[in-house]
């Protein structure tokens, strides 16, 4: 099941307040990038974050799931606790490399 539009704009809404925000749409899935920054991962309607050191105090009682095949395991946290929102995604942008150009 892939990612419904409506789900990546759910996602894109709750942490527009921290910045500029956009997502690529990529083979059915999503990925949103905060200022630039590939920071979450959207896939089958789920919100799933890289098993960083820097997250693991946040994230440590987090869902862990695989969002595709073949993928390492990431958190997946609760994108509607505005609390979480608040710690996370600033640390997300933080810690996360602008990609590198073609």
């Amino acid at each position: 099941m892939a990612t419904s539009a409506a789900y990546c704009d759910f996602v894109c809404d709750c942490i527009r307040p921290f910045s500029e925000v956009r997502s690529r749409k990529m083979f059915g899935e999503y990925m949103v990038y905060l200022n630039d920054r590939p920071i979450l991962l959207l896939c089958d309607n789920c919100v799933f974050v890289k098993m960083l050191p820097e997250v693991a105090p946040l994230l440590s009682d987090a869902p862990r799931g695989f969002p595709y095949d073949g993928a390492k395991e990431h958190y997946m946290p609760d994108i509607e606790n505005p609390a979480l929102l608040e710690e996370l995604i600033p640390l997300l942008e933080r810690i996360t490399p602008l990609p590198k150009k073609k």
